[in-house]
């Protein structure tokens, strides 16, 4: 079972200006790849990287970001489709959905963008993460959350986080891998009596 564990980053100036110039070009590049899925047409993973992955290389984003670009923009192509398809902008003409399908899906300059370990690595006893930027691998970068979302990090395994400000925050959600528990199969059961005198009374006995 997947769960999200979101963390507060508390970057210092010098952090912050390099966080958010990474973010806002991501978020730059996202909307170029998004007008070429756009008006190509092209809105596969495998498909669009061959269009757009050495663009993005030479515009300096990292392996690792450019691949997880791509894959943003094709994963809301996709969930504009299936928005579409389950009716939720309106019937086929409506203003909503013509909106929607008329030109390519943009990004804000702030929106989330994907990490994962390869760009991507937590000092738990430290309580800092570093992390791949436009100008290389930024350490030591703070964090915090509840006790109980830091204990999950330690414990279990993580997966794809997602960098991403709000309302002048900085912050990071990370999915946490959670084995499921296994099920309980009961050997028996009880019976409840519900009365006026007893409000309720429990008895295991099958004869009651």
């Amino acid at each position: 079972m997947n769960i999200v564990v979101q963390v507060k980053l508390e970057p210092d100036a010098t952090q912050v200006s390099v966080l958010e110039s990474t973010l806002y070009a991501l978020n730059k590049q996202a909307n170029k790849v998004s007008e070429v899925a756009f008006d190509r047409d092209v809105k596969r993973n495998y498909d669009l990287r061959k269009l757009t992955y050495n663009d993005l290389r030479e515009a300096g984003i990292g392996s690792q970001a450019a691949q997880h670009i791509i894959k943003k923009v094709c994963d809301a192509y996709v969930t504009l489709k299936a928005n579409i398809k389950a009716g939720n902008l309106g019937t086929q003409g409506s203003q909503r959905r013509v909106k929607a399908e008329s030109k390519p899906i943009s990004f804000r300059l702030d929106s989330a963008h994907p990490y994962d370990a390869r760009n991507l690595s937590f000092a738990l006893e430290k309580k800092t993460i570093s992390l791949w930027t436009l100008e290389g691998r930024m350490k030591n970068i703070p964090f915090t959350g509840s006790e109980h979302g830091l204990a999950k990090l330690a414990r279990f395994k993580r997966g794809e986080c997602d960098l991403m400000r709000r309302d002048g925050m900085w912050l990071l959600a990370v999915t946490v891998d959670i084995p499921d528990t296994e099920r309980y199969e009961p050997t028996g059961f009880i019976g409840v009596d519900l009365g006026i005198v007893n409000i309720a009374t429990a008895s295991s006995d099958p004869a009651g």
